[in-house]
């Protein structure tokens, strides 16, 4: 007897194969059978008549470490009808190291909420090698499956000490046990090593204001850790420096192809930049040239949806890219920020430094960033520079008198790529493009991205840019294929990851971001996604029902359905 049996829906297979009316026959979390008529009886039985029933969706680029510690069912993306997710981006993993170095790693670079970096230390770890780490991760009441890069930051700090790390080129002997260790990880079971060369990710703590560890190594170091990946055919994931140009012939050298076996090489991002409107259009030559010529396997990842950030006054990670806004994140209080406006030279140093067009990554345009929450209530929903106007100033002066006055009492939001359709699109179809870069359990005060997933069906139903078979396909099994990874896709023989649509809602706009009192924040501000209720009738994770409804039910986080995913 089967556990359950879903009849009569779109079956479509995450391979781009043409979808088909049919059932799927599940027991003890796996596929069992796939075909039309089905007659198994079955304890269960869901009639999913007009439905689309499709692979449980793949979010390829998380920063879920830590919040997996706190609360593993990882509610907020599988409410959205992700069911696997890769964590150990940008250089970032708590899988060596001390707790309160990791902790000073990654709090200002995902600005993880002080709240959840408490609790995490409070429960401290009890692993002390990538090994025992994967263990420890098999043992928690996860809801999604999770697959692990290994960051190097973490790495490069265990073996050289956090103050050397930041200041200082390994030994030789300390770079052969960082091999070591990185080619122990990968046997382990790690899906592969991340580095971070991307200048706005900057410590707390002791040495808060510096570029985390990853960012100090040199190309040497760098070359040993894609070495062990290219060997072992793993994952090696870029951020690359956007201030430096050479990091970018760097990364080439690494993913050339010509003479030597392939590097699953990934790199964040491909984006239709405000500030630059024809950035977009390199990167389909640049990954014909890099895939087609130099022999290499390239994937960049893109956000599905405009790339919207909301800031805190002058706590955001948009001032990050400038000495000035960096000084002001660096600050602890609102005393100490205070303190940086008064002093001699800081104002004035901070407008050049906003004007300046030297290699800036965020436009910085006053017209295009809006206030959405300050104590001048006449302020909502204005950008800076129609205030500056009502006020006879200029838009500067205006932006910098409020960061003062207001401070974190001032809330803003400016939209910085992938607003315009036609681009967003172009790089959501490329094949060398994947989905991803949603940054989901990071910057929670920031940015909510957990759907983008249903926000490529969405526009694919729309525009018909995909079709259906095929938008499913690219966030299902086609990263789950390029990852090496055994999901998204549905088989015989499969785990039972899968999700029920309900096509007609998907006719929808992409969800806006709105703000919520998160419980795992201790009622602290996070910003999500709502809407996908409508759409998402029905979430299993192992076969078993997480999400009903468009409601998450309280099993999940509590039971363990979902699993440590190792490279195929």
């Amino acid at each position: 007897m089967l556990d359950l049996l879903i009849k009569n829906g779109l079956i479509f297979d995450g391979l781009s194969s043409p979808a088909m009316v049919g059932d799927i026959g599940i027991q003890e979390g796996k596929i069992v059978a796939i075909a039309p008529g089905l007659n198994i009886p079955a304890l269960e039985v869901v009639d999913a008549t007009g439905l689309w029933v499709t692979p449980g969706f793949i979010d390829i680029h998380t920063h879920y470490d830590l919040e997996l510690e706190i609360a593993p069912g990882l509610s907020e993306s599988v409410r959205h009808g992700v069911t696997s997710v890769v964590i150990g981006n940008c250089s970032l993993s708590i899988a060596i190291g001390e707790p309160q170095m990791l902790a000073d790693i990654f709090q200002r670079v995902e600005t993880i909420s002080h709240q959840l970096i408490a609790k995490w230390l409070q429960k401290s770890i009890d692993w002390q090698t990538p090994t025992e780490y994967l263990q420890h991760l098999q043992k928690l009441s996860l809801g999604a499956n999770v697959a692990p890069m290994f960051g190097h930051s973490a790495l490069r700090a265990h073996v050289m000490g956090l103050e050397r790390s930041l200041t200082a080129q390994p030994t030789k002997i300390e770079l052969k046990i960082m091999q070591q260790i990185a080619t122990d990880a990968l046997e382990a079971g790690f899906l592969g090593i991340s580095i971070d060369m991307f200048p706005w990710h900057r410590m707390t703590g002791k040495w808060r204001g510096y570029t985390i560890p990853s960012q100090h190594a040199k190309f040497q170091e760098y070359a040993m850790l894609a070495a062990l990946c290219r060997q072992k055919d793993r994952v090696f994931q870029v951020t690359p420096n956007l201030q430096r140009l050479s990091s970018f012939l760097d990364i080439l050298r690494l993913g050339s192809g010509i003479g030597k076996k392939q590097l699953r090489l990934t790199i964040l991002s491909a984006l239709d930049a405000v500030h630059q409107r024809q950035l977009w259009r390199i990167f389909a030559p640049l990954l014909f040239i890099w895939n087609r010529l130099l022999g290499g396997n390239v994937r960049f990842q893109t956000l599905t949806q405009p790339f919207t950030i909301f800031s805190d006054g002058p706590v955001t990670p948009l001032f990050e890219e400038f000495p000035t806004g960096a000084e002001l994140n660096s600050c602890q209080s609102r005393k100490e920020r205070e303190e940086l406006w008064q002093s001699q030279g800081f104002r004035h140093k901070f407008c050049q430094e906003w004007t300046s067009n030297w290699r800036k990554s965020f436009h910085r345009r006053l017209d295009l960033i809006e206030v959405i929450r300050c104590p001048e209530i006449s302020w909502y929903g204005l950008s800076f520079a129609e205030i500056a106007r009502q006020k006879q100033q200029q838009p500067v002066d205006l932006f910098i008198d409020a960061l003062q006055q207001y401070d974190t009492d001032l809330r803003w939001v400016a939209t910085g790529a992938n607003d315009r359709p036609i681009p967003r699109l172009a790089l959501m179809r490329h094949p060398y493009i994947l989905a991803g870069f949603t940054d989901a359990g990071a910057h929670v005060r920031n940015l909510g991205y957990y759907d983008g997933a249903l926000s490529l069906l969405k526009q694919a139903v729309a525009t018909k840019f995909l079709s259906p078979e095929a938008a499913i396909s690219r966030v299902t099994g086609e990263p789950a294929q390029w990852f090496r990874l055994d999901t998204g896709i549905l088989k015989v023989g499969a785990k039972a990851d899968i999700v029920l649509l309900e096509p007609h809602s998907l006719h929808q706009h992409i969800s806006p971001q709105v703000e919520i009192s998160d419980p795992i924040l201790d009622g602290e501000l996070r910003m999500v996604k709502r809407g996908s209720q409508e759409i998402v009738q029905a979430v299993y994770i192992n076969g078993v029902p997480v999400v009903s409804g468009g409601k998450v039910k309280d099993i999940l986080g509590k039971t363990k359905l979902g699993t440590v995913l190792f490279p195929r």
